[in-house]
This record gives structure tokens, sequence and C-alpha cells, in this order.
């Protein structure tokens, strides 16, 4: 991997690169380490991501024998894998973290995918990976379904560190960062120490453009044709809006001043799905101050190859307003557009968790 030129720049504009992937092979052989030393500050992984790392891989054949001759089930064995491979990854990165003074070099694993419709089974499953992984450079994953915002604030009160993930609209956003300040909100009340949780928000990105421009495809007309490829970015731009907006005031002074720390806006699904487009136009179109981009391998080449660095994130933020408008005009609904998607995304995890186990219990056999 050549040097990370323009990942460093990226964060000399305030904006960290997070890779969007892990696996045992890359952490044993030292290509994780190449990318902290690289720039790249930080890692997420979710169900499909360690899916293809175990099934892709002869790397936990040895340990997963080992555990299923001692009695363990596969489920349970999955887990061990996963968790051994975080607490790896987050010690790999705890310089990062230390360096600056824990704002970042964080590590994401995803509580399974079948609660991402049980508040209660969440809130514990949360207390259980943040006790087994015990790095404070850990973030536990909960999903922002309408069960999972409760979650997320019961969580945040208890003084643990949250990535919220599958976010698709500005609606449940509002709602994920109201759930962070009134999870601090208790945790002050109880006298934690608030400079200790740290929270992300995930804002998925192309998958918004991808059912957008279906939608927009089956309208037709020159206006339908004209919005294609624009409501990811948009929405995203207006999100960092809402961000700036409500990190700011009487109510977020009384918490920063209690050592809070702001819940960044974190851009996932940031590799192009549509061709025709370019390969790096949610990284281009996204970048600016506290924020966090995820990128694939195959993304952080491109981006080190023709990415345009350069303060993107509050620049068009009305003409971002009037895409929306002209959206809407169209009768595309964004809260709609959110639902199937939030829908498809636990889906989908939940399809990549059941086939490793269903793979894992085969191999055991």
């Amino acid at each position: 991997m050549k040097p990370a030129s323009s990942v460093l720049e990226l964060s000399r504009l305030g904006q960290s690169v997070w890779l969007d992937q892990i696996d045992r092979q890359m952490i044993e052989s030292g290509q994780l380490a190449r990318y902290r030393d690289a720039g790249v500050t930080g890692v997420t992984a979710n169900p499909t991501i360690f899916a293809r790392a175990i099934e892709g891989s002869d790397a936990y054949d040895e340990q997963f024998a080992a555990l299923v001759g001692q009695g363990c089930s596969v489920t349970d064995a999955y887990w061990q894998l996963v968790t051994d491979d975080v607490t790896e990854a987050a010690m790999v990165l705890r310089p990062v973290f230390d360096a600056s003074a824990g704002a970042d070099g964080f590590v994401s694993v995803e509580v399974a995918p079948e609660l991402a419709r049980d508040t209660a089974a969440s809130i514990a499953a949360a207390a259980d990976l943040h006790a087994r992984i015990a790095q404070p450079n850990l973030f536990v994953k909960i999903p922002a379904t309408a069960e999972g915002v409760p979650a997320i604030q019961a969580a945040i009160g208890a003084g643990h560190s949250i990535n919220i993930t599958l976010i698709f609209s500005l609606a449940r956003y509002d709602e994920v960062i109201e759930a962070y300040l009134a999870g601090l909100e208790e945790l002050a009340d109880r006298g934690g120490t608030l400079a200790d949780v740290h929270s992300v928000a995930s804002f998925f990105v192309s998958r918004v453009d991808t059912e957008v421009d279906a939608r927009l495809s089956a309208l037709g007309g020159a206006e339908a044709r004209a919005l294609r490829g624009q409501a990811a970015v948009a929405q995203a731009k207006l999100a960092y809006r809402m961000f700036q907006q409500r990190f700011a005031g009487p109510r977020w002074e009384r918490l920063a001043a209690r050592g809070a720390r702001v819940q960044r806006p974190l851009w996932a699904s940031t590799s192009t799905k549509n061709p025709a487009y370019p390969d790096t136009l949610y990284v281009d179109g996204l970048i600016g101050p506290a924020t966090i981009n995820t990128l694939p391998e195959a993304t952080i080449a491109a981006f080190e190859d023709h990415g345009t660095v350069g303060r993107t994130i509050d620049t068009g933020v009305d003409s971002a307003a009037e895409t929306m408008r002209r959206l809407a005009r169209l009768d595309i609904d964004m809260d709609d557009v959110a639902s199937i998607l939030e829908h498809q995304g636990v889906a989908s995890f939940h399809e990549s968790f059941a086939e490793v186990l269903a793979a894992m219990g085969a191999k055991a056999a």
C-alpha cells in the first residue's frame, strides 16, 4: 500500500478515515498496523463482514476446532472468534486512541442481528460485549430501529460507547441524537464520567441513491432523470447541518461542561454501487470537520489515486435542501425510502449471520 497522502489530508480537514473491513489475516499479517501508520484511524465491522472473513479464510479453523472440541456451541464459537479479532484490532489501534485523547482509534462490533427489534436484549448484548472485550476504544453497534433507539439511550446512560448503525433518514437521525443527549443526561444525574463515553452516528449513504434512483427511473421524465445520484449526498449534507444545530446551545453546553463529547456523524456504505457514478462520489462530497468516513480497501485505493481533497460537507447546503424539496414534489417519500432500506439492512445482516452459522455448523459436523 502506497503512503496514504490523501487520507492524511482528510485528517487535516478534521475527517477520520476508518477501514470498513476486518479479518484475522489482516491483523496477523500486520496489514492493519500498516493502514494505521498510513493514516487510517479506525475499523468497523458488521455481521456480513465477519461472515465473509470466517467463511473465506482458514485462519479461524484451528481455533474453531479447539472450541468445538471443548464442547462450545457453534454460536458461542462464532462470538469467541469475533471478540478475539475485535480485541486484537483494538490493541493495534490503541496508540491512535491514546494519542488522540480518546477521540479516535476505535473498533466496532455489532450486536447479533436478530436483536434489531428487541430493546431489552440489545441493551444486555451491548453490556455483555463491552464486558467481554473490555477495551476503551471499543464501539458496540446498535441498529437505529424504532426498538434500537431506546436501547441506545439506555446503553449511553449506562456509560457504554455506542456506534449507532443503519441510519437512513433525517427523522431517525434526530431521534438518535436525542437518545444520545438523553443518555448522557441520565449518566450525569448518576454522577457518571461523561468524558469516557463515545458515540458515532452511522448514516448510510450509497444505498439511499440506489433506492431513490430506482423510484426516479420508474417515474421517468427529465426532472426525475436530473435528480438521479443526488439524494444521498444531499441528505448527508442536511444531516451534518442537523449535527451542528443539535450539538450547540444551552443543553449541549451543560453536558460539554461535564466533559461530554459530540456524537460524530459517520458516513457508512460509501462504496459506489452504480458503476455510472464516480467511485469516490461518497468520499469527495462528504469531507468536513468532526466526521468519519468508513471505506473498504478498494475505495481507499481509488481515493488515493484520484480523489479530490477539500471541505465539501457544509458547501451547497441550500442546494441540498432544494434537492430534497424537488424529490418531494415528485412524491419520493424519503421516510418510506428509509423504512425500506432499514428493513433490507436488518434482513441482510440476519441472512449473513445465519449463513455463517450454518457453514460453521457444517464444518463442525
